[in-house]
C-alpha cells in the first residue's frame, strides 16, 4: 500500500470521523465497567502539520482548521477540538502544529481500566505507533492486517467496546468486499460489540451496494451517517464521507442529528453541501 494519512491529516473527513468517535466513545465512557477499542488501519497515531507530507497539500486549513473559533459547538465536537488543543498547548491559539490519529484521540479518550488494539500492517507506521504508546500498557500495538486480526482477536475480555474500521481504500469498490467479509465473521463472534465503519463518498454508485449489504443480511441496529461538501458524481475528488455504526449506542441517532449540520456549517466548500442521518436497519 502506497497510502499516507499525513498528506490528509485534519482535513474535513477526519473532522467527521474523529468527531463521531469521540461521541462513541464518550457513550461507552457512560457505564463505568472498562470497554475495549479495537482499530483495524491505525496508522502512525500522530501527524506533524508542519511536516513537509503535511505541507504539500494544506488539507488541515479546510478541516480542523476551521473549527478553531466556533462557538456552541455540540458535546462531542466541543470535547474533540478540546483534545486537539491539548496537544498544541505550548503554541498560540490557533497554531496547531499535531494532530491525533484515531488511536492517539482515543487513548486521551479513555480511563486506565479501558483496553485497545491498534492494528498496522505498514512497517513504518506501525514503528512510529509502537513508539508513540511505549509504555502505555493499555495500549495493545500489533504489525498486521487488521481485517485478519478481526477473526484471531474477537471478542476482547471486556466483551463490551467499540470497533473502528477506516481502511484507506486504495482498493476502490474491492474494499467494501474487503469490509463485508471481515465484519460478517466479526459479527459472529462479538454480536454485541459496536462496529464503525467510514467509508469516502466519490460516486455513489460505489458505496450504495455496500449500504443495501446490511438491510440484507439482516443485520440490525445499522446507522449510517454521511457528510458532502460537493455533488457526488465526480470521482476526481473525495466530494464527502460516511460512517455506518453497527449496533449504536442509545439515542445516538439524536447525537449525530446535531453534530452533522454544525459540521456542514463549519467546512463547507460551496453551496452543494448535504448531510444525511438514516437508520439502514432498525431503529
Amino acid at each position: 500500500m502506497n497510502y499516507r494519512h499525513a498528506f490528509h491529516a485534519g482535513n474535513f473527513a477526519d473532522v467527521f470521523k474523529h468527531a463521531i468517535l469521540t461521541g462513541l466513545i464518550e457513550s461507552l465512557k457512560a457505564k463505568q465497567t472498562p470497554f475495549h477499542y479495537f482499530d483495524t488501519h491505525a496508522g502512525s497515531g500522530r501527524y506533524d502539520l508542519r511536516g513537509e507530507q503535511a505541507r504539500k497539500t494544506g488539507e488541515h486549513a479546510a478541516g480542523v482548521q476551521r473549527l478553531l473559533d466556533a462557538v456552541r459547538l455540540p458535546a462531542a465536537l466541543h470535547i474533540y477540538l478540546n483534545l486537539v488543543r491539548a496537544l498544541n498547548a505550548g503554541n498560540a491559539a490557533h497554531d496547531i502544529a499535531v494532530y491525533p490519529g484515531s488511536p492517539l484521540l482515543a487513548g486521551m479518550l479513555m480511563r486506565d481500566s479501558d483496553r485497545a488494539t491498534l492494528c498496522e500492517l505498514q512497517a513504518e507506521e506501525a514503528a512510529a505507533l509502537k513508539k508513540l504508546f511505549a509504555g502505555d500498557a493499555r495500549m495493545g500495538v500489533h504489525q498486521r492486517d487488521g481485517y485478519a486480526a478481526l477473526d484471531a482477536l474477537l471478542p476482547p475480555p471486556e466483551r463490551r467496546g467499540l470497533v473502528l474500521i477506516d481502511p484507506p481504500f486504495e482498493a476502490q469498490e474491492g474494499e467494501f468486499d474487503c469490509i463485508e467479509s471481515a465484519l460478517t465473521h466479526a459479527l459472529e463472534k462479538w454480536p454485541g460489540g459496536i462496529y464503525s465503519i467510514w467509508y469516502p463518498i466519490k460516486l455513489r454508485q460505489q458505496s450504495a451496494p455496500f449500504l443495501r449489504s446490511f438491510a440484507r443480511k439482516k443485520i440490525p441496529k445499522v446507522l449510517c451517517a454521511e457528510l458532502l461538501l460537493h455533488p457526488d458524481n465526480s470521482a476526481l475528488r473525495l466530494n464527502g464521507c460516511g460512517m455506518v455504526i453497527v449496533n449504536p449506542p442509545w439515542k445516538f441517532d439524536r447525537q449525530l442529528a446535531e453534530l452533522l449540520p454544525a459540521l456542514r456549517e463549519h467546512l463547507a466548500q460551496g453551496r452543494f453541501g448535504a448531510q444525511r442521518v438514516e437508520w439502514l436497519t432498525g431503529e
